[in-house]
């Protein structure tokens, strides 16, 4: 696969946090793998978020031979469940893929969390949104709760810890 002109474009508009709209069919999983790869190199983690389980492993399944060619390590979180251990893994790796309920969720837990190995993820970098407008605007109506009492964030707390 070759990257045309207007794909290279929308990866270096994508890198320097600007979204941009690709009809379907004009390659948004392969101008993604530009600037997830570039942002991958710092080994600080990329999301990849997605609004359906079936393009997470989808577009996974698609780019990882991309990535691990070049030494980078990438893993989907929806092929695990949470109480699994291979799922905190899938966080550390290079690139995690996964949807945004499972990313706002974890992010909800992990501030809910007793002690810092309760922690799946880890401090964010960089991630991009495929069909932002669905999950920001069409999704923005689902409340995102998690029960835990009269907790305080303590995310920060032990993050700083690991």
């Amino acid at each position: 696969m070759v990257h045309y002109d207007e794909q290279l474009l929308d990866g270096i508009f994508l890198h320097h946090g600007y979204a941009t709209e690709m009809a379907t069919g004009e390659g948004k999983t392969l101008v993604a793998t530009l600037p997830v790869f570039l942002n991958a190199l710092t080994h600080d983690g990329v999301h990849l978020m997605t609004v359906n389980d079936y393009l997470s492993k989808r577009d996974f399944e698609t780019t990882r031979p991309i990535y691990m060619f070049y030494g980078l390590t990438a893993n989907c979180i929806e092929k695990f469940s949470r109480n699994d251990r291979r799922y905190k893994s899938a966080y550390l790796s290079d690139i995690t893929f996964g949807t945004n309920f499972s990313f706002v969720f974890d992010y909800l837990y992990d501030h809910l969390a007793n002690q810092p190995e309760e922690c799946i993820q880890r401090k964010q970098n960089y991630a991009i949104i495929d069909e932002l407008d669905s999950i920001l605007i069409d999704d923005a109506d689902d409340p995102h709760i998690v029960g835990g009492g009269n907790f305080h964030n303590n995310g920060e707390i032990f993050k700083e810890n690991l």
